[in-house]
């Protein structure tokens, strides 16, 4: 009988059932099948379990289960939930998801270079004035990360003629053709990076080192005027300190992907403050088809070698 591979998620119907439709179709010599519908027995057979947001006691009812595949990029939830019970996580390595994330850091970059969030509040204002223009390269952007999130997202910069520099924990090569974007690392490299640039955007993930990384320091540090996006994870923005930096006008706005809490609570300021633009958590999207394609490769690759995919260091946190 074909084996038995639990698909666990926190999605809505349609989601969950084009994800169990596509990882199927990758792997038609496997049984995807939501845990909701397996029988006592069959999570008994279970070594490979396909996650998304899954509940924890879901989890623990799989008493054979040899390693845990997650369909996001983040882990960070799997390994507070999950990471002390041992079993080795994977994360969704996907060229697919970089391309997504360098197109939503250059659409946002532009949004911002070419002032669009004071042309709304001029409309709102009934208000016809041309602002200056600034062109890409005269307009400094500085990424926090240079994981493939970050040096996908420093090609797609460059190309368009932004000046480009870079910010990560621990220094990292970067390949020949990003030989033009400036590099910092560590405690000293950070206020450094945000001085210089005129957007700073956060592709971090989100570990015990980031968490509150982005306070009132160092939006201090940060150019007058100077704005951020946040494509990373909420808790690494004090959100406090980025509406103090707002509101004193020393930062001019704020593109938020990711929150504290998602959904976005009703009641969050963030909504409707003017120097804030708020997304639904979509900048970088898992694409279901590329997705399970992968996923159908580790899968073989463990069944041929028996070796399990290089997992999440738990301690790291990623």
């Amino acid at each position: 009988m074909p084996e038995l591979i639990a698909f666990l998620a926190t999605l809505d119907a349609d989601e969950e059932a084009a994800f169990v439709s596509a990882l199927s179709g990758a792997l038609p010599e496997a049984r995807i099948r939501p845990f909701a519908g397996l029988s006592a027995a069959q999570r008994a057979e279970v070594e490979i379990a396909i996650v998304a947001n899954p509940d924890p006691a879901e989890v623990a009812l799989l008493p054979r289960l040899a390693w845990i595949q997650s369909l996001w990029a983040g882990v960070e939830r799997l390994v507070r939930d999950l990471g002390a019970r041992g079993i080795p996580i994977v994360r969704l390595v996907d060229p697919e998801l970089a391309r997504t994330m360098a197109e939503a850091v250059l659409a946002w970059t532009y949004y911002l270079q070419r002032d669009m969030p004071a042309y709304r509040r001029q409309q709102e204002a009934g208000l016809w004035r041309p602002l200056p223009y600034r062109p890409p390269a005269e307009t400094a952007v500085g990424l926090l990360g240079l994981g493939a999130l970050g040096t996908a997202a420093a090609h797609r910069l460059a190309q368009a003629g932004f000046r480009v520099a870079a910010w990560s924990r621990s220094p990292k090569p970067l390949p020949a053709s990003l030989v033009a974007v400036e590099a910092f690392t560590g405690a000293a490299g950070l206020p450094r990076l945000l001085a210089l640039s005129d957007i700073v955007v956060c592709l971090l993930p989100l570990t015990a080192q980031t968490r509150g990384l982005l306070g009132a320091t160092q939006f201090g540090a940060m150019k007058a005027g100077a704005a951020l996006m946040n494509f990373g994870r909420g808790p690494i923005v004090v959100t406090d300190d980025l509406l103090a930096a707002l509101d004193a006008g020393h930062l001019s706005h704020a593109v938020l992907d990711v929150f504290d809490s998602e959904p976005l609570p009703p009641a969050s300021p963030l909504w409707r403050h003017p120097g804030v633009t708020v997304l639904p958590h979509v900048t970088g999207p898992t694409n279901p088809r590329t997705a399970a394609a992968i996923v159908a490769h580790n899968v073989r690759t463990y069944r041929e070698t028996g070796r399990i995919p290089d997992a999440v260091d738990i301690g790291r946190g990623y």
